[in-house]
């Protein structure tokens, strides 16, 4: 099998342009995605070669595309709608909320909404409080939406084919600081299924749980332990709903330990559903408390040295795997 070491924007590019050749009912649909080639130059390229038809350049109006977006979903189109931020997202949320993923039960299964909201979530670098939220924790709480948010090149491609395959509304959400990640994926065409987590690194000491771009951070600490001995399990979401709580209770079964990390806030946050899950499947099994790791309990700041303060860092999840494990 023949590989290429590319960048999670090309992945997510080739992802697209593949499934716009598979299947004529896809296009794209955002602020600056054809005559811009993405902000992020995710879509780079392909309004030369799809034309306007499949690649629609949209109003400053985030409420009136992603309402388009469904709309042409439910006449059998398959949109690709992509949020410059998932911050602008706030904008459109009673099309999130209350149309895409409702419809279906609404209508009595007649309309189905094959519709991803594609984008950027979480903090970046210095764009404070407005531009930095992180959506998972808010979203998680519809009926309806399946949210996806993968940790690098190989994932980012194959979940969003399989999510533009999906017959329901999926929220796919990026991060901006991710995109230059580079990684060896294949050439040829690959699916991955929707609702598998991905054992990154096998251990026996303790569970980290983690997604997105937190995932290198929580990579950055297994390392760190590992020199002094100590072999955890990090475990990679890449879908939070749905979760996969099969694998991760299977891990904390054998590991006992668990600590868990996200780049969201702690209150309400993805933390707070998969430790109680956790404690659902595993509670017999624990040997200590469970230790969450998340943004601190403020707007983001817009001072650099505020704003890596208020974000998990190395330090604070090795600060947590120590209290698991009462060193």
């Amino acid at each position: 099998m023949s590989t290429q070491v590319i960048e999670i924007r090309e992945a997510l590019r080739q992802a697209i342009d593949e499934e716009l050749e598979r299947d004529p009912a896809v296009f794209v649909i955002g602020e600056e995605v054809g005559e811009y080639n993405g902000v992020y130059k995710i879509t780079k390229g392909l309004l030369d070669k799809w034309g306007p038809k499949r690649i629609v350049d949209s109003p400053i109006s985030e409420s009136g595309f992603a309402g388009l977006g469904i709309g042409a979903a439910m006449c059998g189109l398959r949109p690709i709608v992509e949020f410059m931020s998932f911050n602008f997202s706030f904008v459109a949320a009673d099309q999130l909320i209350s149309n895409a993923p409702k419809i279906h039960y609404m209508s009595g299964g007649r309309f189905k909404v094959p519709i991803v909201f594609r984008g950027s979530n979480g903090a970046a670098a210095q764009v404070s409080s407005q531009h930095s939220h992180c959506v998972e924790g808010i979203y998680s709480n519809v009926p309806g939406l399946i949210i996806i948010a993968p940790s690098n090149a190989y994932d980012h491609k194959g979940l969003l084919k399989s999510a533009i395959r999906n017959d329901n509304p999926v929220l796919f959400l990026e991060n901006e600081l991710s995109y230059g990640e580079k990684m060896e994926i294949p050439t040829e065409e690959y699916t991955i299924p929707i609702g598998k987590a991905n054992i990154i690194q096998r251990g026996s000491d303790i569970t980290i749980v983690s997604h997105s771009r937190m995932l290198l951070v929580c990579y950055e600490a297994v390392q760190e332990l590992a020199k002094r001995g100590i072999k955890a399990e990090l475990i990679d979401l890449r879908t939070i709903k749905p979760l996969d709580i099969a694998t991760i209770a299977h891990s904390v079964r054998t590991t006992n330990k668990c600590v868990l990390v996200e780049e969201g806030h702690i209150f309400g946050g993805i933390c707070a559903e998969v430790g109680f899950q956790i404690m659902e499947h595993c509670f017999d099994y624990l040997d200590a408390p469970l230790e969450r790791v998340a943004q601190r309990e403020t707007p983001m700041p817009y001072s650099k040295v505020l704003e890596h303060e208020t974000l998990p860092t190395v330090p604070r999840i090795l600060a947590a795997v120590n209290k698991a494990l009462n060193l």
